[in-house]
């Protein structure tokens, strides 16, 4: 294997930790040029589409990119902000926010908090790359799904370590699994509905939709399921509900195969047939408003639940850019850190360079 240059060393140098956020990913732009490679990219991993590759990529190619990225593009536009794609807005503020908690708390460590996005850019090779640059030795991954599947987090983690395996030297590298029960996310998500509620009301009847995977990952062993039922559960035990108050569903089915139940659009259906007087529905599995959260439920959602006979419908959004929700983030990575951020006095670091030139290095 060729391995790719490593950038200029200089011996004394300040060694860097990094907290890197990885997000799914999202076009360039709202346009059938921009979403066509997307959706190549995301829908071409293995991780996300379990089927013969020969198979898939027959039908990926002849049918459906050349069909959904005229579909996709429009649903992008109805929700395009004027700086760019909502996931990408949020993640970059949220890294920001993240970057301004931690340097508060942890003064004089020399940590950098960066994102990155699977699919799309920024990318992880062209993060990791920059991380590098700046002598970050230790890089701490942060996966932003709440929940662990094989088809995020696994996913994410896969692309970090492919380009891992391209350097010569490498970075000390942690990972989060998840923090689907993360007393700090329960609470900031469980404020987040309540804080909704104080200024709308209350609903009937409190739907949180998780996005789907197929039935069979739930059968092989994934535990994303299990997880989000978790998730959903302490989120209604801290807000006070009983079970008849929330229902728990997976969003975002796609093909013909099943997936874990009950579907959203299904179950907002029902509840519109039962003329249910109002409905809120949440994503707690998204801390991030996206093309998931604010076409798919907050405006195809609305259609399903209404066009059956249903009253109100309140989309309450994702957790974005909330104060307590960048704390818990922060106190995740905190826990995670431990044993990571001390860092060299000046002089050590001159004694460590004086030696290395006293021994023949040029720098």
């Amino acid at each position: 294997m060729r391995y790719k240059n490593e950038p200029a060393y200089s011996h004394g140098s300040t060694e860097k930790t990094a907290v890197l956020l990885i997000n799914l990913g999202t076009p360039e732009a709202p346009t059938v040029k921009a979403v066509k490679p997307y959706l190549r990219e995301f829908l071409s991993d293995p991780r996300v589409v379990e089927i013969p590759r020969l198979l898939w990529w027959m039908i990926l190619n002849g049918i459906i990119l050349n069909i959904r990225p005229k579909k996709s593009a429009a649903k992008y536009a109805s929700i395009w902000l004027p700086e760019g794609s909502p996931l990408k807005v949020h993640t970059e503020r949220q890294s920001l926010l993240l970057q301004d908690y931690l340097r508060e708390k942890i003064a004089g460590t020399g940590l950098v908090v960066d994102y990155a996005m699977r699919y799309g850019n920024p990318s992880i090779p062209a993060v990791l790359a920059r991380l590098k640059a700046q002598n970050c030795q230790r890089i701490l991954l942060l996966p932003l799904y709440p929940q662990y599947a094989s088809s995020a987090t696994a996913t994410a983690l896969d692309a970090v370590f492919a380009e891992l395996q391209q350097m010569r030297n490498i970075p000390a590298v942690r990972s989060i699994k998840h923090f689907h029960d993360d007393a700090a996310y329960i609470k900031a998500s469980a404020q987040n509905i309540r804080d909704y509620w104080t200024l709308h009301g209350r609903p009937d009847k409190l739907v949180m939709s998780f996005h789907g995977v197929p039935r069979y990952t739930l059968d092989k062993g994934d535990p994303y399921h299990c997880e989000c039922l978790k998730s959903g559960r302490l989120i209604a035990e801290e807000l006070g509900l009983s079970k008849e108050q929330y229902i728990v569903s997976f969003q975002s089915r796609f093909g013909k195969a099943e997936w874990i139940k009950p579907y959203t659009t299904a179950t907002l259906k029902e509840l519109g047939k039962q003329r249910t007087r109002r409905v809120d529905i949440v994503c707690p599995g998204f801390v991030s408003d996206c093309l998931e959260t604010l076409e798919e439920i907050a405006q195809e959602g609305r259609e399903d639940f209404q066009h059956t006979g249903g009253g109100e419908y309140h989309y309450i959004p994702c957790l974005n850019e909330r104060p307590d929700w960048i704390h818990a983030l922060g106190g995740l990575v905190l826990e995670n850190l431990h044993g990571w951020l001390h860092q060299a006095e000046p002089a050590q670091l001159e004694q460590s360079r004086l030696r290395a030139l006293a021994t023949g290095a040029k720098v």
